[in-house]
């Protein structure tokens, strides 16, 4: 049969993979789809740098709109991350009929209805899976393996530099910017590790698992996210004591009403198969109607693995391609029309276990000032954990686990109690998921 032909646009650490994975596995694929995928053009803005995988130096170009213009060109392989042109060079290859894959969460996370929409407006493909967990195949068991289940929350670990920093804290007993600094030196995480420590990749991450899972379109601005850059060994420390880890978890529940998306460092019971994923493994739990929880792991970055998430879309592309089909399975996991518009639950009327650390002054009557107004707003205290004496006059950590508390409740108290005088910075609150 004629070869399936792709043109990729971003030759870097994934590109590359892609290209190897293609070449290496070559009879592999020609067995299972009946017909060889080629690379018949490469976009890239550096042409000359050495990327360990041999190709013709005929299909390489530095302008991407080469690529969605190539006659030959079946499926258009977006790499380059990134709002623009990104978003511009998908839109124009679906105009030009050509389907579609891409890693690219963050384009999806802001402007998935207009994407799905220009797809199923020119019945192309768009093919997504690399852009959530790596080679972890959650987008394809959403939309196909558990199709016929109510799903009810998602929770996930789904950025590898962040769990491999709590990790390396946990296991080592070491401070957030050391450890940044190694992962760093050993390329797990960027120069500016921003997006990754601070949450915003995971958001991208569950946007679009929530879409996909409860089909509805989701305002990614309106999401809630916390990052990790501000938990210490102290906090390890007590939540182990606790019989918790604590983990980076994008979390999205629906109630029948409303959804509560999240993103924030978590304590996890140390019995979870959640709290004992570490390094820069993923994870992502799915809890339905029918099979209750089902935790999928995997590698959820690199060369290989992702590249590995992108050339199973190509095959499963390939596969309609050469049977004359489009759409068979819905790209947002619902038919169009089905989709719907569901509200997000605002963060302040959330309910649940809260983690707090005061760093206090070492002075008599500290903690009645605090459990009482903690008290006046409805939160009791399950436990609590104070660690030695102030010896330098910076104060002393103060621990505390409480009940099912009322978010809003909380918030109000610590606005309250972090104006006391014998508080000495501002309050470390973690949530606790069960």
């Amino acid at each position: 049969m004629k070869p399936v032909k792709i043109g990729l646009i971003g030759f870097g650490t994934i590109g590359a993979g892609v290209v190897r994975i293609l070449q290496k596995n070559r009879q592999n694929i020609v067995d299972r789809l009946g017909t060889a995928v080629e690379v018949a053009c490469i976009a890239d803005l550096d042409i000359t740098t050495p990327r360990g995988v041999e190709v013709d130096q005929k299909i390489l170009t530095t302008n991407a709109y080469d690529v969605v213009n190539h006659p030959d060109v079946d499926v258009v392989v977006e790499l380059i991350g990134g709002y623009e042109p990104a978003r511009d060079l998908i839109l124009k290859a679906f105009e030009h009929g050509k389907h579609v894959v891409t890693a690219n969460k963050a384009l999806l996370a802001k402007h998935g209805d207009e994407l799905f929409a220009a797809a199923e407006k020119h019945k192309v493909n768009l093919g997504f899976e690399a852009a959530v967990g790596g080679a972890i195949p959650i987008i394809r068991s959403i939309r196909e393996a558990f199709v016929a289940n109510r799903i009810e929350a998602i929770e996930g670990i789904v950025n590898g530099t962040a769990n491999y920093i709590l990790s390396k804290m946990s296991d080592e007993d070491l401070e957030f910017e050391l450890v940044l600094k190694e992962a760093q030196e050993k390329g797990f995480a960027e120069a500016d590790p921003t997006f990754d420590v601070e949450g915003i990749d995971s958001a991208h991450k569950i946007a679009i698992l929530s879409r996909l899972s409860f089909g509805t379109s989701v305002d990614f601005e309106k999401i809630y996210i916390q990052g990790i850059s501000r938990i210490t060994p102290v906090d390890i420390k007590c939540a182990r004591e606790f019989g918790f880890r604590i983990k980076l978890l994008a979390v999205a529940k629906f109630d029948g009403k409303e959804l509560d998306i999240r993103v924030h460092p978590a304590m996890i019971p140390e019995s979870k198969p959640m709290a004992n994923v570490n390094g820069v493994l993923n994870a992502i739990m799915v809890r339905d109607d029918l099979m209750e929880e089902n935790v999928l792991v995997g590698h959820g970055a690199g060369s290989l693995p992702t590249g590995s998430a992108v050339v199973g879309d190509i095959v499963e592309i390939a596969r309609n391609i050469l049977s004359g089909a489009s759409g068979r399975v819905p790209a947002q996991s619902f038919q169009s029309h089905s989709l719907k518009k569901i509200p997000l639950k605002p963060t302040h009327e959330i309910e649940g276990e809260y983690f707090l650390r005061f760093l206090v002054q070492d002075k008599p009557g500290v903690l009645s000032k605090i459990s009482g107004i903690l008290g006046r707003h409805d939160i009791s205290i399950e436990s609590m954990i104070q660690r030695g004496r102030d010896m330098d006059g910076k104060g002393v950590p103060l621990v505390m686990m409480t009940h099912q508390a009322k978010e809003k409740n909380i918030q109000q108290a610590l606005k309250e109690i972090e104006q006391l005088d014998v508080v000495c910075e501002k309050t470390v609150l973690i949530r606790v998921e069960r």
